[in-house]
């Protein structure tokens, strides 16, 4: 079993962007960890399949018979030990990062109920009401558009409306 800051150090298995920082060390450990957290769980379930006894097994389950069943669940309890350790030993890295990193807690804390996080880009300068100061550049050439795309279709259908106006005058004259 390789743990995680095996895996770490082991630079074929790790894409680049990984290894740029200690950070992003770190935030790849965690991936692992939840890869090892499920592979706890595995070996849980089996560990438990192979404490049954081996009458209650369903014929699909392929589990070992007599003295190889006891090796069987040594082996994997082992792991399960062996990778428990390792989970935690990654938790408690990674927490000892972020201290020794002095990361702020609002850097953690999740932001408060209805926060819209500022649009990224350039902006334009705010009139500053509330519902457009997070829009960017972006989104405000948008809503231009969309303005100047009502504002051509009202003209479209005045002078369709003035045309028509006209037509019934002149036939009115005839």
């Amino acid at each position: 079993m390789t743990s995680v800051t095996e895996r770490e150090t082991d630079g074929s298995e790790i894409d680049p962007i990984w290894t740029t920082s200690r950070t992003a060390r770190q935030i790849y450990a965690l991936g692992e960890v939840d890869k090892d957290i499920t592979r706890l769980l595995a070996l849980a379930a089996s560990s438990i399949s192979l404490l049954t006894l081996p009458q209650t097994d369903a014929p699909g389950d392929n589990l070992p018979q007599g003295e190889e069943r006891s090796e069987q669940f040594v082996l994997e309890v082992s792991e399960y030990f062996e990778r428990l350790d390792s989970i935690q030993v990654a938790i408690r890295s990674s927490l000892a990062h972020i201290r020794h990193s002095r990361i702020a807690p609002s850097a953690i804390n999740a932001p408060p109920p209805g926060f819209i996080p500022p649009s990224l880009g350039v902006g334009l300068p705010s009139d500053g009401s509330s519902s457009r100061k997070n829009r960017g550049l972006q989104e405000e050439r948008v809503e231009r558009d969309a303005w100047k795309g009502i504002l051509a279709a009202l003209t479209r259908m005045k002078e369709a409306q003035d045309q028509k106006l006209a037509n019934e005058a002149n036939q009115m004259q005839e």
